[in-house]
């Protein structure tokens, strides 16, 4: 899938949390209808079988209630896409990353393919299609999180390239997968945020520390050995294990013509935005441009970052930049030049925010926002539930105005046919649903920080979640109504004169 990932360190975040977010996009020309649900650990299966590549996996006894976003249509699996679980952990798979011929060439991917008179059929490896439901349940910590899927990894191997984050309140760690079995992981340092555009993205990485102390890297326990007898590291001609660095984005990555159209220009916009001021961004003296592939993997922000700036730049559209397709100032023929952050095919955006204050059971909120981010309003749930409100978990396979995700479709695609018109009023309802989505969280926090008992402060946060679906609905409703009317008046066959 085409995504956006951003994760920032808990000393990086203006309230001490730590967050993962991410966009997740649909391949060109499809859109995937997506729906927000608790899993009950009497849901999960013994044996998970994936539908894409047909491989069957054992799942121990012991899963936990997690939160998840899966398709809303049934056919081609479940593509949990992220949640978090009991134990305050959070998930967001996948971002689809690149590698190069060197790395697919050693260690190729696990591909399925059917039987034929020519042979049977081979299994292929494990995905984003199943990355959650294998891995989630099972772990207590962002750390334990790397351990388990690296293992799956090793034992399945994969079929794609792929990047995941894991979060608890301490931690957040980014795992890439190398070719069809190998991997490897950072943390986050706890200062900096971490951008990531569908591109291989982990720049320096201490193989040292990976397969030593593991303080801050983890890898495939063969990884040295795999770089130096198949020549991967392009800086020099030594194997891998006399260096106690590497650059993983040069001996793993890609830098082809198509990153500096579709990937780099999103990192560079994202950082631009955090660090206006670090480096410079713009002009013929540039530090950094949109085809620069040396944008650093994490940086120390300006200032603290806030939801809101999250959802910013997940939204963005290259605003204030001659790349901007909306933009009704300078060269038109630099419009649209680039793949952009918010595009037409984001299906949903998730935000798990870990904070270290309040009750244990009600520390991580689950922002959420559906369609296309440019056009939509970003919301926040309480992930200690059993279940979510029907306006978020009611996706149908057709077009309705009693769910969120088709909701949003319509509202966007209204707005953006006159998006100068319509603009004002996409501001005012992202305003409206934010300022209220944080004042019922401020509210119920006040309540559960005073309620003790388990099941009381699970029944408060349910009550929370529907009261901030009901505001959602209301607000969605009422800026449908206004872009509705906006784009009626605007026709192409809109004509002054009324009845004599």
């Amino acid at each position: 899938m085409a995504c956006t990932t951003i994760l920032v360190g808990k000393n990086a975040t203006y309230d001490g949390s730590t967050f993962i977010a991410r966009n997740d996009d649909s391949s060109s020309g499809h859109f995937t209808p997506k729906k927000f649900v608790v899993v009950q650990p009497d849901e999960q299966p013994k044996e998970y079988t994936s539908v894409l590549s047909h491989v069957r996996i054992q799942l121990p006894d012991n899963p936990q209630r997690c939160t998840a976003m899966p398709n809303a249509v049934k056919g081609k699996g479940i593509w949990a896409a992220g949640g978090a679980n009991e134990s305050n952990v959070a998930m967001t798979a996948t971002e689809t990353i690149t590698s190069n011929e060197r790395v697919l060439g050693a260690d190729p991917l696990v591909e399925y393919s059917a039987a034929t008179d020519s042979g049977p059929e081979k299994i292929g490896g494990i995905g984003e299609e199943d990355l959650v439901v294998i891995t989630l349940p099972y772990i207590h910590t962002a750390r334990d999180g790397v351990v388990r899927l690296g293992k799956l990894l090793e034992q399945y191997g994969t079929y794609e390239m792929n990047g995941i984050a894991f979060s608890d309140v301490n931690e957040i760690w980014w795992f890439e997968t190398i070719g069809g079995h190998h991997w490897m992981a950072r943390r986050v340092p706890d200062d900096a945020y971490v951008v990531m555009p569908n591109q291989l993205g982990i720049d320096d990485f201490d193989l040292h520390d990976a397969l030593g102390e593991q303080k801050d890297n983890m890898c495939s326990a063969d990884l040295a050995d795999f770089i130096g007898i198949n020549h991967l590291n392009p800086a020099n001609g030594k194997t891998a294990s006399s260096n106690n660095k590497v650059n993983a984005r040069d001996t793993f990555g890609s830098h082809d013509d198509a990153d500096h159209v579709y990937n780099t220009p999103r990192a560079w916009f994202m950082e631009r935005y955090f660090n206006p001021h670090t480096s410079a961004w713009d002009g013929p003296d540039a530090e950094y441009t949109p085809a620069s592939d040396n944008i650093p993997w994490c940086r120390i922000p300006e200032k603290k970052i806030t939801v809101e700036d999250i959802k910013y730049v997940l939204s963005s559209h290259f605003q204030g930049t001659p790349y901007d397709p909306y933009a009704s100032y300078g060269d038109s023929s630099q419009r649209g030049a680039f793949r952009s952050i918010g595009i037409n095919r984001n299906d949903f955006m998730a935000l798990f925010q870990i904070r270290p204050y309040g009750q244990q059971r009600s520390s991580i909120v689950e922002w959420l926002a559906f369609s296309s981010n440019v056009f939509n309003a970003l919301v926040p749930f309480y992930t200690n539930c059993s279940t979510t409100p029907a306006y978020l978990s009611n996706t149908t396979e057709e077009v309705s105005t009693e769910n969120f995700y088709w909701t949003n479709r319509i509202i966007a695609a209204l707005s953006d046919a006159h998006y100068g018109k319509n603009l004002a009023h996409i501001e005012r309802y992202q305003q409206a649903v934010q300022s209220q989505g944080h004042a019922i969280i401020n509210s119920y926090d006040r309540q559960l920080t005073a309620e003790h008992d388990a099941a009381k402060q699970t029944a408060l946060c349910e009550k929370a979640n529907d009261e901030i679906a009901a505001m959602l609905k209301k607000e969605s409703q009422t800026v449908l109504n206004n872009v509705l009317f906006e784009s009626s008046c605007l026709m192409k066959n809109a004509y002054a004169r009324s009845d004599a």
